[in-house]
């Protein structure tokens, strides 16, 4: 079986809001064969570039478009795949976008292989170890207490026993930040699951000074606090904060997963697969569950990504919460036939083969603004 065809599609959904949210557009990676399969994956950065990334044409050995890479690859060796494709992008490809690039490549290639031996992705990595994961309704905050209240009231009452909000407005002053939080706690109750996302705003001493006054209303974490690249920060915060502190959404690939493991800078590890693919999450999960580290999936984009994340995360011992976004966007509800969504505030493994989704190609076409690929 060879590659004949990766096909790199750009789905946009016309923006009212600009705000800090991944549900408004994606970029779709879908690699064909010469049998007739076709394996989808999804880049969670920004589309455009992430298409650039694939379409670009040869220019020498270690700086390389990846569809040239790929095409009349056996699509079932992916972990000799993965290995060569890091390798011919060295000039650009080593951190960031370009892992992410080769992480959608990843995601397809999986479920490409989940469907040739009519096998759930999570099986070939070696089997679930958790048959549902308790969900997270993941949104954002409120412009202010109020609002945020009346958010986590109204998930509250869909059946979510976790509950997460983050960024802005967060880190204007102290007196909102905690007003955000105590909002947050009287919406969604005494006895919920809350969880906050800072948004990367602040510098240690003031998030060391935040943690002290969210713990007041027993938050499960504080996300982010710091700037991704502030490892010294996180080790320095992480041995003095009175709450669990997590991140590594930002982070793309195993490389840059090991500086947090070896230092045990975080007590979640929040993996992204639309950001790292099976291969490099199977890395990092075994690699963090070893440092005694929690892991939890980041996922803020379509029900392709919430089925990767489902996928993989069922498969470390240590998952214990899934972020279910609940943005009210088309992209997150629709692009598949399969509905992927908490019920009663539990997610479910799928057992069908790859992936488990279907592109509803109606909804493709009328969000799709650009396409390339043979």
């Amino acid at each position: 079986m060879k590659i004949t065809s990766v096909i790199c599609q750009i789905l946009r959904i016309p923006v009212v809001e600009k705000k800090t949210a991944a549900t408004q557009d994606t970029v779709i990676i879908r690699i064909q064969t010469d049998e007739g399969l076709e394996g989808i994956g999804e880049v969670d950065a920004s589309p455009e570039v992430v298409k650039a990334i694939v379409d670009a044409p040869y220019s020498h050995n270690i700086a390389c478009g990846l569809r040239e890479l790929l095409l009349g690859l056996n699509p079932l060796e992916i972990d000799t795949i993965r290995q060569m494709l890091y390798r011919r992008t060295m000039f650009f490809g080593r951190r960031a976008v370009g892992v992410a690039a080769m992480a959608g490549v990843d995601m397809a290639l999986w479920d490409l292989k989940g469907k040739y031996f009519q096998q759930p992705i999570h099986r070939m990595l070696g089997g679930k170890k958790h048959d549902t994961i308790p969900a997270y309704a993941s949104i954002l905050f409120g412009q202010d207490g109020i609002a945020t209240r009346d958010i986590a009231q109204r998930w509250k009452d869909t059946g979510y026993t976790a509950i997460k909000f983050g960024w802005e407005p967060m880190g204007q002053s102290e007196a909102l930040d905690i007003e955000l939080v105590a909002g947050a706690r009287e919406g969604f109750g005494e006895t919920g699951t809350l969880l906050i996302d800072a948004g990367c705003v602040w510098d240690a001493r003031t998030a060391l000074s935040r943690a002290h006054s969210f713990n007041d209303y027993r938050i499960g974490w504080l996300e982010e606090p710091l700037s991704e690249d502030d490892i010294d920060g996180y080790v320095w915060l992480r041995d003095r904060s009175p709450v669990p502190i997590a991140a590594g959404e930002g982070e793309c690939g195993r490389a840059a997963f090991r500086p947090w493991i070896d230092r045990r800078a975080l007590d979640v590890y929040q993996v992204d697969l639309a950001r790292n693919g099976f291969t490099d999450s199977c890395y990092i999960g075994q690699r963090v569950e070893e440092a005694g580290g929690r892991l939890c999936n980041h996922c803020y984009k379509t029900s392709i990504s919430v089925a990767a994340c489902l996928h993989w995360l069922c498969t470390q011992s240590s998952a214990f919460l899934f972020e279910d976004c609940v943005e009210d966007s088309p992209l997150r509800h629709e692009l598949t036939v399969e509905p992927l969504k908490a019920v009663n505030g539990v997610m479910e493994v799928s057992d069908r083969p790859g992936l488990g989704v279907t592109l509803d190609e109606d909804f493709v076409k009328a969000y799709l603004i650009s396409e390339s690929g043979t």
